[in-house]
């Protein structure tokens, strides 16, 4: 009978600012993930690799694992996901293969292959944990692939927007108006129109206090945006993993399972 391969354990991690939390962003171009301390602040540099295409949860877990194989020791898992989830479960990925994703349980999958707790959440929603004051009503939008929306209310996290997939104008979707397909295709300077027309659009229909434009794609605005509009970096798709486990947000998770947690701290002691 041949030898079970025996699993590496990630390296071990400084000392001081535990627990470590090993945050992942799942995006339609890449897969990102680093280790943050206590603070949010990345431990180490993140490390990423090209999502595949197709992306079923064959292809696109067992990449997860491996990219992470480098990194060093963590106690808990955040990930960002581009769809919807409920309760770690994938409802929708309209820009993966929603048909391979839904009713994928991907937070218990994880952790079952990292043997830690993971939490799952869209990924636009852990962006603007990242970024948010915790005042009035915010909304996030990532401009990528597709786009992501989060909103937020004094801080807490409001049910999930999917605004991505509704229509905003001729019949086409905010993907199809302002997604990658359609920067390529239009060009930057009417990409760039799109942007404004869609902001003056959500602020219709949210009337937010605040508006942070976040992912890849918001590197190429060129125009001069209203006073209540902030561009925010992509990094926080990755550090608002962090807040993922603040106690406010339990309700959005299933209880943790006490084996993984378990297994996590004779990892850790071992």
């Amino acid at each position: 009978m041949p030898k079970r391969k025996k699993r590496r354990e990630p390296a071990k991690s400084p000392r001081g600012g535990a627990p470590h939390t090993l945050a992942i962003d799942i995006g339609g171009t890449h897969l990102k993930a680093s280790v943050l301390d206590r603070a949010g602040r990345e431990i180490v540099p993140r490390v990423e690799a090209a999502t595949p295409h197709p992306a079923p949860p064959a292809a696109v877990v067992p990449l997860l694992v491996e990219l992470v194989q480098a990194l060093p020791r963590y106690d808990r898992v955040s990930v960002g996901f581009p769809g919807v989830v409920s309760r770690g479960r994938i409802i929708t990925a309209p820009n993966l293969d929603t048909a391979h994703w839904r009713g994928f349980p991907l937070a218990g999958e994880l952790a079952k292959r990292l043997r830690r707790p993971v939490r799952v959440l869209n990924d636009a929603e852990v962006q603007g944990l990242g970024v948010i004051e915790g005042r009035g009503l915010e909304c996030v939008l990532t401009l990528g692939t597709g786009l992501g929306s989060a909103l937020y209310r004094d801080g807490e996290l409001m049910p999930h927007l999917e605004l991505g997939q509704h229509p905003i104008r001729k019949g086409k979707t905010y993907d199809q108006y302002v997604g990658s397909a359609a920067l390529a295709r239009k060009g930057d300077a009417k990409w760039n129109r799109r942007v404004l027309r869609m902001i003056g659009v959500v602020r219709t229909l949210l009337n937010f206090d605040r508006l942070y434009l976040g992912g890849g794609d918001a590197a190429r605005l060129r125009l001069e945006l209203p006073a209540d509009v902030t561009i925010v970096s992509n990094e926080a798709g990755i550090t608002g993993g962090i807040r993922l486990w603040d106690p406010a947000l339990d309700r959005f998770f299933p209880p943790v399972d006490r084996r993984a947690a378990r297994t996590s701290r004779s990892a850790r002691t071992g």
